[in-house]
């Protein structure tokens, strides 16, 4: 399949994603408990605004403002029967702001996950769960996004539906889960998993990773468990930025854009050639970021000692892979932030 991005992937050996959504809506405005896909139709010129941050500081590929759009999650705010529109919205005004780029500028629609739990251990079914992923996938088709991505995931029963969701909306996609319990998701897939999970779905990723988890150190040592278990995979990171600290009211990450840009170096070195952020990145994060990957030569494979000290401790000895429980990690000093 010839797409936007398998064709820049042949191009470029690295390609910088974007940011945080909620950071960067919350910095615009929104508020907690809002639902900000239906920014997408009340408030577009701030959508716009976190669409050009990203592009405007360098980012090769950003997500739409569509993560909670699918009819579980709208169904929340009186908006399921909003979902295809939402969806449609959020990627044509991405599709507007990456056409006027001047550059190739990859829309990638995001897809959350439901927010409910899958059979057999919860009430989502399998065929549920296809029928509101496809549903969101044609909007965000519609609208102009040049690839789907799932981001977020801790059930591997989910990715696999989402995977069969998009092969019936005959789009191109990519795939990330989020490593934040002692290195494996919630529901206890360890990277290793996920690696092999990949490789035996039918609708085949162009890329695929981790998203969000504790931290960037974390991440890391999660891509290179990926990495291990597939080893021809083109892989992704967007790790946090940093810690998150609540002080005066509100979540602040304690990251800052010379962390973020050592940690896009590292994540290339570990595997990744699609490099983001998540939680707490701004523009200013990612416009070091780029920086540092365009003047820093790509390094050999970093032990894990090495991306402690630049990024800080693990928040868990082990990642699972290794097949030992989850034991806090001791701390060896203070996160250089």
């Amino acid at each position: 399949m010839t797409n936007a991005l398998s064709k820049l992937l042949s191009e470029r050996d690295w390609i910088l994603a974007d940011g945080a959504t909620g950071t960067n809506l919350f910095n615009l405005g929104l508020e907690a408990g809002d639902a900000p896909e239906i920014w997408n139709i009340t408030h577009p010129n701030n959508i716009r605004t976190l669409y050009s941050g990203a592009v405007g500081a360098g980012s090769d590929l950003f997500l739409t403002n569509t993560f909670g759009g699918n009819a579980s999650r709208l169904k929340l705010h009186d908006a399921a029967n909003q979902t295809h529109e939402l969806n449609r919205v959020g990627a044509a005004i991405g599709r507007d702001i990456a056409d006027a780029s001047g550059r190739t500028v990859i829309v990638a629609g995001s897809v959350g996950p439901t927010g409910e739990i899958m059979a057999p251990m919860g009430s989502l079914t399998h065929e549920i769960a296809v029928e509101m992923f496809h549903e969101q996938a044609e909007g965000l088709k519609t609208g102009g996004a040049d690839v789907l991505w799932v981001e977020t995931i801790s059930a591997p029963e989910e990715f696999r539906a989402a995977s069969e969701a998009f092969a019936m909306a005959d789009m191109p996609w990519c795939g990330t889960m989020s490593f934040d319990t002692a290195g494996r998701t919630m529901m206890g897939m360890t990277s290793k998993d996920m690696g092999k999970m990949v490789g035996k779905l039918a609708h085949q990723p162009l890329a695929f990773g981790a998203n969000c988890g504790v931290g960037a150190s974390d991440l890391l040592r999660t891509v290179l468990g990926i990495a291990e278990a597939a080893s021809d995979a083109t892989l992704i990171a967007k790790g946090n930025a940093g810690i998150p600290k609540f002080q005066d009211g509100h979540i602040h990450y304690d990251g800052t854009p010379e962390l973020m840009g050592e940690y896009a170096v590292l994540a290339r070195d570990c595997g990744a050639t699609i490099i983001g952020g998540c939680c707490g990145t701004t523009p200013e994060h990612l416009a070091v970021m780029r920086a540092k990957l365009e003047a820093t030569p790509k390094g050999t494979k970093p032990a894990l000692d090495q991306i402690i000290a630049a990024l800080g401790a693990f928040s868990s000895e082990s990642d699972g892979t290794d097949g030992n429980g989850p034991v806090r990690a001791v701390r060896r000093g203070r996160r250089r932030s």
